[in-house]
This record gives structure tokens, C-alpha cells and sequence, in this order.
């Protein structure tokens, strides 16, 4: 297994892999999918639906490039098996909109039969080094409401939950 920054290259197979993961597993989709038009979702009694937006693929493409090709206040990392097929990504970027700079985790996502092999932690530990790496103290990550696994990933390394996301529908 081994880390590596993505390029333009690697944007497309990310975008297959994300595309099918959310289509697969709609309890992936957060409000940050839905903001960005990844994502839609409705309320069907009482119960937040959601699913890939139609041009779900074109506006993640959008996402990821400018994530790629940014490395000032943005940054991409795959992780590769010994063969180099894809194991998984993690994005990462600095938020200048509070009191002081923040870091979001804005995605992470390993396959699913790469899950608890490490993976996953070695995508997190060189988001969370490298946003350190240049001085970002607070780190915060958002996950899709009933993704209940990554919420336990995510606690048991140290993150806390700290609120609640609501959208007028």
C-alpha cells in the first residue's frame, strides 16, 4: 500500500469510484454532496432520501479538478495497492471563512474490500499532517447522516461529533 498525490490523470477513475460508491451507498451523501449538486435529497416521512444528482459526474469532476490542481489550500492523495489499482482517496483543504484558517477533511473513501487493512487510517494521518504542516489547528470533516461506519472510524480517531447540519426542504 502505498500513498500518492493524484494529478489529472488519476480525476476520471476517481470519479468512477466516488460516482459508484454514492450510487451504491446513498448514506454516504452528506449536505456537502447535496450543496454541490452531487447530490439531491428529499424527506420521505421523516426520513432524509438521498441519491446521486442526475449530473452528478460532471459537477464531482468540477469538485475534484479544482481540488487537484490547487495545492496551495487543497490537496488529493490516493492510496494504491502493490499492483497500483486503486485502494481509495481522501481530499483535503484550508477553509479561510472563520476567525482563523480550518481544515476540512472533505472526503475520504476506501473500497469497501480494502476496509480495515489500514487504508483508511493512512489516508486520514496525511490529511490531518499535512494540514498541521501548515498550521491548521482546527480539522473537521463532515459525514452523510446515516453513514454510521465512518462516524465510528471517525470517533475512534479522535474526531467529535460537535453538531448537527439542518436544510429547509
Amino acid at each position: 500500500m502505498e500513498i500518492q498525490i493524484t494529478t489529472k490523470a488519476d480525476s476520471k477513475a476517481l470519479a468512477d469510484f466516488f460516482i459508484g460508491h454514492i450510487t451504491a451507498h446513498p448514506e454516504y451523501i452528506s449536505h456537502g454532496e447535496i450543496q454541490m449538486g452531487v447530490g439531491e435529497g428529499e424527506i420521505v416521512d421523516g426520513v432524509l432520501v438521498a441519491r446521486p444528482a442526475p449530473d452528478a459526474r460532471e459537477k464531482w469532476m468540477k469538485y475534484i479538478l479544482m481540488h487537484i490542481e490547487d495545492h496551495s489550500v487543497a490537496e488529493v492523495w490516493k492510496v494504491v495497492s502493490d499492483d497500483g489499482s486503486l485502494q481509495g482517496f481522501c481530499v483535503a483543504d484550508i477553509e479561510e471563512d472563520g476567525d482563523v484558517p480550518f481544515g476540512m477533511v472533505c472526503d475520504i473513501l476506501v473500497k469497501e474490500e480494502y476496509r480495515g487493512h489500514g487504508a483508511g487510517e493512512a489516508l486520514l494521518q496525511t490529511a490531518i499532517s499535512w494540514l498541521r504542516s501548515r498550521g491548521v489547528k482546527d480539522i473537521y470533516l463532515e459525514s452523510g447522516k446515516n453513514n454510521h461506519s465512518a462516524h465510528r472510524f471517525f470517533e475512534k480517531r479522535g474526531f467529535s461529533h460537535v453538531s448537527e447540519i439542518y436544510k429547509l426542504f
